[in-house]
């Protein structure tokens, strides 16, 4: 289970209602219906829906919380700060790996990781038509961090790239 099925899986406040019910005590879908106030059909949907995330086990019918599983997805999604000795604090908070997972709202922050960025996708000097950028950019917002026009149009403001006629250059 990644972070992003825990969130997806809990995103629903039906379901959010049907897990708390099931932490809380309640082992069959009758006894969840009654204490989160909502129709078998939604609870029924509800608990599937977290079994299939990984969240909800109903080993022998009674329906429990799996926390091996949330266990197991705390401890892979841990970063390890000490992989990478030396690295930008602000890169270590926003990316991972090669994705970024969110732009920093303050400007200075966010220059350093446009830098980043910029040094990595794009070799000094080289013309680059507006699809190649979009394409070099792309990899970078898989985690739903960003998105690639909004990168592009942040390392034009900040000057990292420029445009001129649609054809793009970094400095």
């Amino acid at each position: 289970m990644t972070a992003h099925t825990l969130a997806g899986a809990l995103a629903d406040d039906g379901r959010r209602r049907i897990f708390a019910a099931i932490v809380l005590g309640a082992t069959s879908a009758t006894e969840v219906a009654e204490r989160a106030d909502l129709p078998a059909r939604v609870v029924l949907t509800g608990v599937r829906r977290l079994t299939d995330a990984g969240l909800v086990t109903g080993a022998d019918g009674a329906l429990a919380a799996d926390e091996a599983s949330l266990r197991a997805a705390a401890r892979d999604s841990r970063p390890d700060d000490d992989t990478e000795p030396g690295v930008d604090p602000v890169l270590r908070t926003f990316l991972r790996g090669d994705v970024l997972v969110g732009l920093p709202a303050q400007r200075g922050r966010r220059r350093v990781l446009l830098a980043h960025i910029a040094e990595r996708s794009f070799e000094a000097g080289t013309r680059y038509p507006e699809r190649a950028v979009d394409d070099a950019l792309k990899p970078w917002c898989a985690a739903g961090g960003s998105d690639h026009a909004t990168l592009r149009r942040y390392l034009i403001d900040e000057q990292l790239l420029t445009r001129e006629h649609g054809i793009y250059q970094r400095l």
